[in-house]
């Protein structure tokens, strides 16, 4: 029997320099084009609020994590419960004309009770296990 090799720390990142990963670096090196760009084009009041505001916002989506994945995944799955919630709430509204129409229909007949109760004997259940374990090579008498 082959035996293979399982790879181990999987949801490490790969890093680049000393602690710094591949997307903190992109984000940290585009973050810093933007203000760049900013302070040549910009007075200097103008990009002091550019720096909080962006310098800010890319070290928490660089280096912050909520409950070990990172916060650009946490963002996402904010917008995605926030677009799609999983509990969904019916609440139909009927109008009167529609109760009255309810009311005026006959109501729907009793279902009847099946037939007998049919118990499985030892011998079948044991047939059955067996067909089931052996993935239906086992045909049972």
């Amino acid at each position: 029997m082959n035996q293979f090799v399982v790879p181990q720390f999987i949801d490490v990142e790969d890093k680049i320099f000393g602690p710094i990963t591949t997307r903190q670096f992109i984000i940290l090196l585009i973050t810093g084009l933007f203000l760049f760009i900013v302070f040549k084009l910009a007075d200097l009041q103008l990009f002091i609020v550019f720096l909080v505001l962006f310098g800010g916002f890319a070290i928490i989506l660089a280096f912050i994590k909520v409950n070990g994945q990172s916060f650009h995944y946490f963002l996402l799955n904010i917008f995605q419960t926030e677009r799609r919630p999983s509990r969904r709430i019916w609440s139909k509204n009927y109008s009167t004309a529609e109760l009255n129409e309810l009311r005026r229909q006959p109501p729907a007949p009793a279902i009847e009770a099946g037939g007998p109760d049919k118990r499985l004997s030892y011998n079948r259940i044991r047939d059955l296990s067996l067909m089931v374990n052996t993935g239906g090579y086992y045909q049972g008498e």
